[in-house]
């Protein structure tokens, strides 16, 4: 993840200095134990002003509104008591070459601040901290004692002191052509290292972006540039002090990250601020995204296995209890030739009833003829009662399988992070596993959500008609038994765990052929079959869809279904042209 460096922690304050202050304090929320929202007010707007001490994304930008969830935490009340209804007055850079902003709170435009909220973006140990007039602590995001650390406690009452500046020369455009060349070529070192180990307030993404606009190899040892290739790298190394200096910022998505030079950007960005906010959520969202999916995977496939192993168990003694027949047989086969029965016989072979055939039947020696038919008897009604137990065991240990299946399959849809969507129906299916019992949640913090979304997946037949589908269990739920009409048609392939489809149609809309095929397609690619080359699908109207008494998320029956034959790798193209198009 690219870290904010000086140049982007300067265009920040640059761009929040000239277009938000000053601002009201109106509302503090922290969404997270290392994020924290302000909502700010001007004259012209309202946003929210986000500050995170992420430890690999610590920023400070404009970012979207918090969600509509308490907020427990003890720092925003602190915040929220101190500085509610003051004024932002300044956003001010602690010293030169430090990524750390003073945020200034007054109770109007133009008076002396009474509050100070330091904002330090510093990798492992960021931090925000709020002191007085006097620049003393009051409260901190992240208190360090010192048994902490020795060189910079952070506790309460204690005065502010800055953090220890970074080593390094200060980079000016007063520096002369050979100093700047002697510095760097002291010791012979490949021009990344060179220029990072050198100099304050340079990153890597930095110097990377510097040097291929010089068109030099960061590998490059500094011992083997030619004098053309120094004047090029002096050249960029002057226009980056200019842009510093002159604030001119050129905000830009590269292939791999960002740049708010301009230099290699493939598109340019709507703002700076836009672009900041949306670069680190995508990458914090991707992160949570890959390590709960990891989560929830293992979780289902582990029980799972434990299910089937328990589901064979059941059959296996569902196959003995077939045998319960043969044993009264045997028993009324004895009872029928007593006659035939001698003292110590360990077995008889009798003629069966019907066929006439040998069969053999062992028996006890120790007990008579009446004595081993009876305990053919009992063997008979012991397999009897063990079928009349199993068998609903078994049938509620497939409906198990049944409905994990069906919660394995969205989350085998959901592969991979693309919008903040795909984390949201994520989420929901470890929130419905938590309710179902399935998941621990020893916090509590998802059981009290009741919020249903309806970011269903959407895409448009050849003739223009939307189809929905659920991500997941509730999703699915929510689009058969609240979303769907009387004039749409319901999709979902057959006795294949898969998503639930909707093909949406206005009153006496007919779909064609093509719009019919085009949903199973989809219908069958967002199933287990998605590998398959085809899949059966059913359709049917939703009012001849309905969920069973007492019955799990996502799991309905159907009648009066008609089938398609729906083709996965169809869907894939249409769902691979969709992501394309976006």
């Amino acid at each position: 993840m690219q870290p904010v460096d000086y140049t982007t922690f300067k265009a920040i304050c640059a761009e929040l200095s000239k277009t938000w202050l000053p601002a009201r304090l109106e509302q503090v929320y922290q969404r997270d134990r290392h994020t924290i929202a302000l909502a700010l007010r001007t004259l012209n707007q309202r946003g929210w002003l986000t500050l995170s001490w992420h430890p690999q994304a610590a920023r400070m930008g404009m970012g979207e509104p918090p969600p509509r969830t308490p907020d427990t935490f003890t720092f925003s009340q602190q915040l929220r008591h101190q500085l509610g209804n003051l004024a932002l007055v300044a956003i001010e850079p602690l010293s030169p070459w430090e990524r750390v902003a003073d945020l200034q709170f007054a109770r109007r435009p133009g008076e002396p601040a009474l509050w100070h909220l330091f904002v330090e973006i510093q990798g492992n140990y960021s931090n925000v901290i709020l002191t007085n007039q006097d620049k003393i602590i009051v409260t901190a995001a992240h208190q360090v004692s010192s048994q902490q650390s020795s060189v910079r406690p952070i506790q309460t009452g204690q005065p502010y002191e800055a953090p220890p500046p970074p080593n390094g020369a200060v980079p000016t455009q007063e520096e002369e052509f050979d100093r700047w060349q002697e510095r760097l070529s002291l010791i012979p070192d490949p021009l990344r290292r060179a220029l990072i180990k050198t100099y304050r307030g340079l990153s890597s993404a930095l110097v990377v972006s510097m040097l291929q606009t010089a068109d030099l190899s960061p590998d490059q040892t500094t011992d083997t540039l030619s004098s053309e290739q120094w004047a090029r790298l002096f050249d960029r190394w002057q226009a980056w002090l200019k842009i510093l200096q002159t604030e001119q910022f050129q905000p830009g998505w590269l292939a791999q990250g960002y740049t708010v030079l301009g230099w290699g950007a493939v598109r340019p960005a709507e703002s700076m601020q836009q672009m900041i906010d949306r670069y680190y959520t995508d990458q914090l969202n991707q992160q949570e995204f890959v390590q709960l999916r990891h989560q929830v995977s293992q979780r289902i496939s582990n029980l799972l296995k434990k299910l089937s192993q328990k589901a064979q168990g059941f059959r296996d003694r569902l196959q003995q209890s077939d045998q319960a027949d043969d044993y009264r047989e045997k028993a009324d086969l004895l009872m029928a030739h007593l006659h035939e029965w001698q003292p110590g016989m360990k077995q008889i072979q009798l003629a069966d009833f019907l066929t006439g055939k040998p069969v053999t039947i062992a028996l006890d020696p120790e007990k008579n003829a009446v004595q081993n038919a009876q305990a053919l008897y009992k063997r008979h009604q012991k397999l009897k009662r063990s079928r009349d137990a199993i068998e609903p065991l078994l049938a509620e240990v497939q409906t198990e399988i049944d409905y994990l299946e069906q919660v394995e399959v969205a989350i085998a849809q959901s592969d991979s992070y693309r919008t903040a969507d795909d984390l949201d129906s994520l989420e929901e299916i470890r929130e419905e596993l938590i309710q179902q019992g399935y998941l621990e949640d020893p916090e509590q913090k998802y059981r009290s959500s009741s919020a249903q979304t309806t970011n269903f997946l959407r895409y448009r037949t050849p003739n223009q008609f939307e189809v929905l589908i659920g991500r997941n269990n509730r999703q699915n739920d929510l689009l058969t038994f609240r979303t769907a009409n009387d004039y749409d048609l319901w999709f979902h392939t057959q006795e294949i765990p898969g998503s639930h489809v909707l093909l949406r149609l206005d009153p006496g809309a007919v779909p064609d052929e093509v719009d019919l095929q085009f949903t199973a397609d989809l219908a069958a690619y967002y199933s287990r079959a998605r590998q398959s080359d085809q899949a059966p699908v059913v359709y049917t109207e939703p009012r001849q869809v309905f969920k069973p008494k007492g019955a799990k998320p996502g799991i309905a029956i159907y009648k009066q279904e008609r089938i398609i034959w729906g083709q996965p790798q169809k869907g894939r193209s249409i769902v691979e042209q969709a992501e394309t198009a976006s």
